[in-house]
């Protein structure tokens, strides 16, 4: 992780846990010539725009006194979406049960990235039912092998 990326989540998670708010992932990226800084937020119940505001007026505050991003750049805080990644411990603990899209380093059963739900989770794998056609089939992937997961919306 960037220091930046590092810094921002270090001046965030104060101001989030005032708001029980959670953060979910924090990303410094260069996209055409613009540089942009991105809170992604979130709780129970989710964020509304007033909540992501209030972050974003916060969290600008303690950048400015601090100036740690020499180029300029876009503050974006907003809620992660339906297919919001999952990273942390308690991320894939609560996706146990829903849809979830996995890539991977390398193949696994022949396949890097597996899309199905998630059966279950034990800090060093998951398991997840993948439907090949018309048959289930259960693949388990070593969490060192998962380049990145999200929850993935289904339309079945």
């Amino acid at each position: 992780m960037s220091k930046i990326t590092e810094l921002t989540e270090q001046l965030a998670t104060p101001i989030l846990e005032d708001m029980n708010l959670e953060l979910v992932d924090v990303e410094f990226v260069k996209e055409g010539s613009n540089w942009f800084l991105r809170l992604y937020i979130d709780k129970e119940a989710g964020v509304d725009i007033e909540e992501c505001g209030q972050v974003s007026e916060k969290l600008s505050e303690k950048l400015d006194e601090l100036d740690p991003i020499q180029q300029n750049y876009f503050l974006e805080v907003s809620s992660p979406g339906a297919e919001r990644p999952l990273k942390k411990e308690k991320d894939f603990e609560r996706a146990i049960g829903k849809n979830v899209h996995v890539k991977t380093y390398e193949p696994i059963d022949g396949l890097k990235e597996i899309e199905g739900v998630l059966a279950s989770y034990d800090g060093s794998a998951l398991t997840v039912d993948v439907m090949i056609k018309t048959r289930k089939k259960t693949i388990t992937i070593p969490k060192e092998k998962v380049a990145k997961a999200r929850l993935a919306v289904s339309f079945s």
